[in-house]
């Protein structure tokens, strides 16, 4: 079975993400058959534009995050690092709570996108900022993260104190990630950003491959460390905060997704970049329909759902992880 995955390593997650696609198409809290697609008078049926935003949105995010986890865990050379590893999630959840409470929302519909957008890269630019002291270095980096994230937490809790009952409910939605709001309108933006990071990264893929042996033995292969460390940061980091912008918070699948892909294909990133987008998307779409499907009366946020199935299976690769496993 590992060996019919390993070559096929394009065709089977793609047939995966396309059968997942027509399930998301189908399934929810109305089954919409295949024959239903199509009005007798015309043009797509109401609920099969919603889903075709939904499942695209799903392909979009989870791919973007599955690909920053790669970067992320490459660069920084620590299998658990994800996309939110250098803060980015802290900065967002408080651009997103400062547009909620200062009444931003009520202004316009991409307050709140822009805003957690713009928290995420202000936290990025600070990160970098600090980290210059250190020469770049793969500690200083992490380390400048940590401390982004605990102060972002820190200042996140000070607004949520001020926050009404109901700006409070809006916050903590978002918090929990949630692919019901997604705007085409910045939908596409994000998808056509996702596949030029996707070809540069896997132009880029063998320079990806030496810097995830360590600075100085690329350096020793002629790749300059420094410089090709920072643009992966910031592609990888763009890719997580689109995401943010889009969808809210949705952990795990940067972290889980890398893992699986690895262990299923190896470590050659000439070979896992696309696959890795294909099993990010795809395992999102999943989540995205047991959402819609466990509880047809409430829709459980897509957060939720991801951190438990990838907490779930984390564990189990940790349980059957050999000691000499790297």
């Amino acid at each position: 079975m590992i060996t019919l995955l390993r070559r096929s390593y394009v065709l089977l997650p793609l047939v995966a993400v396309i059968a997942l696609a027509l399930l998301g198409l189908c399934g929810g809290s109305r089954w919409l058959s295949p024959a239903e697609f199509w009005l007798d008078v015309g043009g797509l049926h109401p609920v099969l534009e919603l889903r075709l935003v939904r499942v695209t949105a799903a392909l979009v995010i989870g791919g973007a995050l599955a690909l920053s986890g790669m970067v992320f865990q490459a660069v920084l050379r620590n299998p658990l690092a994800e996309p939110f590893t250098l803060g980015l999630s802290g900065g967002a959840a408080v651009g997103a709570t400062l547009a909620y409470i200062l009444g931003l929302r009520a202004l316009s519909l991409y307050a709140v996108p822009f805003a957690a957008l713009a928290g995420a890269l202000v936290v990025l630019s600070l990160v970098l900022l600090v980290s210059r002291g250190g020469n770049w270095g793969v500690e200083s980096l992490l380390l400048s993260g940590v401390i982004a994230g605990t102060i972002c937490s820190s200042l996140l809790m000070f607004l949520l104190s001020f926050a009404q009952q109901s700006e409070l409910a809006g916050v903590t939605w978002w918090m929990l990630g949630d692919l019901q709001g997604v705007d085409p309108d910045l939908l596409w933006p994000v998808a056509v950003y996702t596949i030029i990071a996707l070809i540069v990264l896997r132009v880029l893929a063998g320079d990806l491959n030496v810097l995830s042996l360590g600075d100085e033995e690329a350096f020793y292969l002629g790749v300059n460390p420094r410089r090709l460390v920072i643009f992966m940061i910031l592609i990888a980091s763009l890719l997580a905060a689109s995401t943010v912008c889009l969808a809210g918070i949705i952990s795990f699948c940067g972290l889980i997704i890398p893992h699986i892909v690895r262990r299923l294909y190896g470590c050659n990133h000439r070979r896992i970049l696309f696959t890795g987008f294909l099993w990010g998307g795809g395992f999102l779409i999943l989540c995205d329909l047991l959402s819609r499907v466990v509880f047809r009366e409430r829709e459980i946020p897509i957060g939720v759902l991801t951190s438990l199935l990838g907490g779930v299976v984390f564990l189990m690769i940790l349980k059957r992880r050999r000691p000499h496993d790297a």
